[in-house]
């Protein structure tokens, strides 16, 4: 009887603490660094928030290229989903963006692929937070 009861508390709590990663995961993809601040890894946090922000200033700037989802290019949507990954700083990016992109030069080249960057480093950054709050990494 209490080998059972041991074992569906257990089920419990590993419910609860997958939701939790869940949860973590998506804070960190949304928002560049507040997985990892959520678990008080504040180096951790403070360098994907300052490196993920950086790299998608520094490629609007040079104006690159924001993919959209509405393109019939498969090339395109990996672009987007590449850039997606940079959470909300994508849509503010977008929001921002007046002149539109200039991948005729090569800053606006560069650009495009500083933008791709921060997206995958975000996406990264966001597992690392799920693998933590699931106890595999540190």
């Amino acid at each position: 009887m209490n080998d059972e009861t041991t074992a569906s508390e257990q089920s419990v709590r590993t419910v609860h603490s997958d939701r939790r990663a869940a949860f973590i995961a998506l804070a960190a993809w949304l928002v560049p660094g507040l997985g990892h601040a959520l678990m008080k890894m504040w180096g951790r946090a403070l360098a994907c928030l300052l490196c993920v922000g950086a790299l998608l200033l520094c490629g609007a700037g040079m104006r690159g290229n924001l993919f959209t989802w509405e393109t019939p290019d498969p090339f395109s949507r990996l672009g987007f989903i590449a850039d997606a990954g940079s959470g909300l700083f994508y849509w503010v990016a977008r929001s921002v963006e007046v002149g539109g992109p200039d991948v005729s030069h090569s800053d606006g080249d560069y650009g495009t692929r500083l933008i791709a960057a921060a997206g995958v480093l975000n996406l990264l950054a966001a597992l690392h937070a799920y693998e933590a709050a699931r106890g595999r990494k540190a």
